[in-house]
């Protein structure tokens, strides 16, 4: 049994809710790992867990410890992994961990990796989600491959940032949507072509591209269709297919479930240690103020990652 000070939350709502307590951790099971967290990245499902907004479908068992990506030491584990290791990864309640906003927590097994070793805990913290997530919508979903097109909606936010460097890894010709704010940020990414979706249409601006990627949904994705050529690929952060959208203009669609595992973990630090992609953190809190790194994260859009710094 491990005692750690948590940030948990008792009921859903508001900042309000959040608190900095004592938890008690269970000894590790073989397919776990006990982890001394360094920094606990901070995502948009994170305050939208506390909100309440995911309880219909993936209710937590509150009291409940927030947090999902993380970058920390491994203190215990089962096969695999060495007191000592430095790991990043995912323990989520809502994937079977014990949340990761915390100064110690269960991950399972397979949902860690060995953090990449060029950059700090605070930037390998930063990663688990938005890179996976960038990562299985390109390479098993888009399937970009040299010479393609493809269109990345809100390339400034954090999958975004990483899809846009993903895909000119990959060889493509890249287009993306931003505010005028971030025109140059994500021109330093490599982004070939850069629309300000304030001003610009985007079905305008790019068509007959190979694939678009989609984190806004609503009316953005029912017009991205339109820069699609025939054959094309889409892949949602938010809708389902439409079966007549997909018909009418000759493309395929899917929905993007990320899926944090070993295997995408290993891959995507291989990538940032061969200095293909790159995280931005905007701001660090210190745990005590984990109730305003949440706020920050719902109110203000950051451009770049928020990050608990635990150790």
């Amino acid at each position: 049994m491990k005692t750690t000070n948590a940030v948990r939350i008792h009921s859903y709502g508001g900042p309000d809710v959040v608190h900095v307590e004592e938890a008690r951790l269970p000894d590790p099971k073989e397919s776990e790992a006990l982890i001394r967290v360094h920094a606990a990245g901070v995502n948009p499902v994170d305050w939208k867990i506390r909100a309440g907004y995911l309880q219909q479908f993936a209710p937590l068992p509150l009291p409940s410890t927030l947090g999902g990506d993380f970058s920390g030491v491994v203190e215990r584990a089962g096969a695999g992994f060495m007191p000592g290791d430095e790991v990043y990864g995912q323990a989520s309640a809502l994937s079977g961990g014990s949340g990761s906003f915390a100064e110690y927590c269960l991950a399972s097994l397979g949902t860690i990796a060995a953090k990449p070793r060029s950059v700090s805990h605070t930037e390998a913290g930063a990663l688990p989600l938005v890179g996976v997530s960038a990562l299985q919508a390109l390479t098993e979903h888009l399937k970009i491959a040299p010479g393609q097109r493809v269109l990345i909606h809100g390339g400034a936010g954090g999958i975004g940032s990483v899809a846009v460097q993903l895909a000119k890894h990959l060889g493509a010709r890249v287009a993306t949507t931003v505010s005028a704010d971030d025109i140059s940020f994500v021109r330093g990414l490599g982004a070939d072509i850069v629309i300000d979706y304030r001003t610009q249409k985007f079905e305008d601006a790019v068509t007959g591209v190979d694939a678009v990627l989609d984190t806004i949904g609503g009316e953005t994705y029912v017009r991205s269709f339109k820069a699609l050529k025939k054959g094309g690929r889409l892949v949602s952060m938010l809708e389902r297919p439409r079966q007549g959208l997909m018909t009418e203009f000759g493309v395929e669609a899917s929905v993007l479930f990320t899926q944090v595992t070993t295997e995408r973990l290993t891959n995507l630090a291989k990538l940032v240690d061969q200095g293909a992609l790159k995280v931005r953190v905007e701001r660090t809190f210190p745990l005590q103020q984990a109730p305003a790194a949440l706020l920050r994260q719902e109110k203000e859009s950051p451009k770049g990652k928020i990050v608990l710094m635990i150790v």
